[in-house]
């Protein structure tokens, strides 16, 4: 096949387009907090050990998703850059370079679950009851690697291409189907066995099962994916594969790096005792809920700043960072002011009263979200807009920086002063202060303009 080139699609920068752009995102991209979410809400019903183990664990395994999440986001970032300059088949290269390595990356981590998890989690954990519980969530979960990781191959070219209408649709189909699964499987309804936290395990793998297979055949009738040329299944070739890895690689140590600080977060945290871990699984919680719009919108960044550098267009890049964030700050900030100032109310329907003298413990760490959100929802608008231009080496160096900052910080709060929980859970802000201002730096000298993706 020739080199296939139209006319490149150009993104506007109005607030309307960043909202229609995003918002669809805001949902797909935290799936896999959401199931979190989901797991967590029905297991807190049924004990407070189950409760506590998901917290741990459930950051454990975002862990491993945030891998293939982050390579995919290296594919979004090439493939938004390619239609940006009018190259349709490339980007459909692309896909196929995304999928080949999501494949083998399930594969891998497949294996890790499966045969190493055990020995692993028991470096981390002291209570045998969290260790036991977090082993029975993976049992099920594990084989979930597989659907998330092609599934995040789709979410991802669909969002470098801009077109992220279905990904909200697919992701609520996931959340309904995962929603019901978890309450026959947890509690036993419907005659389905009575598994605990074993039975959210499956339940969240089955329905990324039925939203991946809702999403393949959605894109298999996809007409608009024509001028891709992704009928004709195209094996990457070497330089592709290593463009590919070069540019998600740091992405994917990002990912590590910000989601392993949390993992050591709640290690120290494990150790101060179980109500400790359950009040910051709480707060686990809370923070997922309301850090949705700004996971959405710095995905969202990605995509308007590497389409704007391939249309010749990179004196916009500053403009557009600038209305996404403040769209962000403003839509998260309306999220979070109800729900941290009246939590009980908002939170009941989902929780219940069960034990509501944990939601009067989590008080105080719910008033710390508050700064933290604010801070995640300029920082991380900020630092993937930064992304999106192509520094990931250089955005991988600064996020190294300020997470070793911040579990020293922990550590030395919990284990050396005791300063106890809602302390701990300040040190976050320590995180964000210092990664604003290194991507305000670089991007102010414009060392941005000289890179080539």
């Amino acid at each position: 096949l020739q080199k296939t080139r139209f006319y490149p699609v150009k993104l506007t920068l109005s607030y309307r387009q960043i909202v229609a752009i995003s918002a669809p995102i805001m949902i797909g991209s935290a799936a896999q907090n959401i199931i979190a979410l989901s797991d967590s809400i029905f297991l807190y019903h049924r004990s407070q050990t189950d409760f506590a183990a998901i917290g741990f664990v459930g950051v454990f395994y975002l862990i491993i998703t945030a891998i293939g999440y982050g390579f995919s986001r290296g594919g979004q970032i090439l493939v938004a850059r390619r239609v940006g300059e009018g190259d349709y088949k490339t980007a459909g290269q692309h896909f196929y370079t995304i999928l080949f390595v999501e494949i083998a990356l399930a594969i891998l981590f497949f294996c890790f679950l499966r045969f190493g998890a055990d020995a692993f989690l028991r470096f981390f954990v002291d209570t045998d009851a969290i260790h036991s519980r977090s082993m029975n969530y993976l049992h099920f979960r594990a084989w979930g690697v597989f659907p998330a990781f092609l599934g995040v191959t789709i979410v991802a070219f669909y969002t470098g291409i801009a077109r992220t209408k279905f990904i909200m649709i697919d992701t609520l189909v996931l959340i309904v189907v995962n929603i019901i699964l978890n309450y026959g499987l947890i509690y036993g309804r419907w005659g389905l066995p009575e598994m605990g936290i074993a039975g959210a395990g499956l339940a969240s793998t089955l329905a990324e099962i039925v939203a991946l297979f809702v999403f393949a055949v959605y894109m298999f009738f996809d007409k608009g994916l024509k001028r891709y040329l992704l009928r004709k299944i195209q094996i990457p070739s070497w330089p592709e594969m290593k463009q590919n890895l070069n540019v998600g690689s740091p992405i994917v140590a990002q990912a590590v790096v910000g989601l392993g600080s949390w993992f050591v977060f709640f290690s120290v945290i494990e150790n101060m005792g179980e109500r400790e871990l359950a009040i910051s699984n709480l707060g686990r919680i809370v923070y997922l809920i309301l850090s949705v719009p700004c996971w959405g919108f710095s995905v969202g960044v990605n995509t308007l700043v590497s389409n704007l550098i391939g249309s010749g267009e990179s004196k916009k890049v500053g403009l557009a960072i600038e209305k996404t964030i403040k769209i962000c700050v403003a839509s998260t900030m309306c999220l979070a002011i109800p729900v941290l100032l009246f939590p009980t109310t908002i939170l009941y329907p989902f929780f219940g009263a069960s034990d509501m003298s944990l939601f009067l413990e989590a008080k105080p760490v719910f008033y710390v979200l508050f700064v933290i959100l604010l801070l995640f929802s300029i920082g991380g608008v900020y630092f993937n807009g930064m992304i999106g231009t192509g520094a990931t080496w250089q955005g991988l160096k600064m996020q190294l920086i300020c997470a070793a900052i911040y579990m020293v910080s922990i550590y030395l709060v919990v284990n050396v002063f005791k300063l106890g929980l809602v302390i701990s859970w300040t040190m976050e802000v320590i995180y964000w202060i210092p990664l604003i201002y290194m991507v305000r730096i670089y991007m102010y000298k414009g060392q941005w303009l000289r890179l080539n993706i």
